[in-house]
């Protein structure tokens, strides 16, 4: 099962939606890899810290290492798994990001290697039972990739009306990409974060999302200061506070996910 997470308004918490749920899925005893695609790496700085340059030279590292080959030797190439490194936590792994990813985009587009990842997570789907990918908050070469590659999309939505206006495009994007790409990617949802229920705007929006027909789930994940200290100590809310009401609510988003995607097969 691939999922990636994608909107391309920044802001939105697809970092913080992507590790908590990997976190959650390996603790729930399934092997699972998140891929960390966006160039500003906040996904591989959450989930391991700071990255040693000298001891992991970024341009034979991660994502990059593993795209970088698609353009060399064909006998020179590595296993996909070669790029994958692991978390300090049982059953979590990660292929990091890396600044080199920028340098490499326009290349990696000409070349045509836009369906290089799937292959990659083709050959990495008996090693894994979940692979989440966080994307870049823009529909470029690397978003696209994870999208051919995925599954199923998931789709934060931070309940502002700049972000309502970003998601018609989003779905228009995602919905041109299927029909030329992917016809098996399936939305998942909409994923309603930094939901303040004492404000009227947000219960607004949603409802109206609601009416339209966009597939809006029903677990929402409210703001909380105690992600922002999850970001800092660099550890997943089920490892630093299992009992905080937003963790609980990323166990029931797990939770909901997981029923569907059982009821689907």
């Amino acid at each position: 099962m691939r999922r990636v997470v994608f909107n391309q308004k920044g802001g939105v918490g697809k970092t913080s939606i992507t590790c908590n749920l990997a976190a959650i899925s390996a603790r729930h005893g399934l092997r699972t890899l998140v891929l960390d695609l966006d160039v500003q790496g906040n996904t591989t700085h959450y989930l391991v810290g700071e990255i040693d340059a000298e001891a992991f030279p970024a341009e034979a590292q991660g994502v990059a290492g593993l795209f970088k080959q698609t353009v060399g030797p064909r006998k020179m190439r590595n296993n996909p798994d070669s790029f994958v490194w692991e978390t300090p936590w049982d059953n979590l792994y990660l292929m990091p990001s890396s600044p080199v990813l920028t340098q490499m985009e326009k290349e990696l587009e000409s070349r045509y290697k836009i369906y290089k990842l799937r292959d990659a997570l083709d050959k990495l789907d008996e090693e894994y039972d979940r692979i989440y990918i966080d994307t870049p908050p823009n529909f470029n070469f690397y978003s696209k990739s994870a999208l051919i590659a995925a599954d199923s999309v998931l789709v934060p939505f931070d309940c502002d009306s700049f972000a309502r206006q970003s998601l018609y495009a989003l779905m228009e994007n995602i919905a041109e990409l299927q029909e030329d790409h992917n016809p098996e990617l399936e939305v998942e949802g909409i994923v309603i974060n930094q939901f303040n229920s004492q404000a009227r705007l947000p219960g607004e929006l949603v409802a109206e999302l609601e009416e339209e027909g966009y597939p809006v789930l029903d677990t929402y994940l409210n703001s909380s200061v105690k992600m922002r200290e999850s970001h800092r100590e660099h550890r997943p809310l089920v490892d630093l506070a299992p009992s905080h009401k937003l963790t609980q609510q990323y166990l029931a988003l797990h939770e909901e996910l997981e029923s569907a995607l059982s009821k689907a097969a």
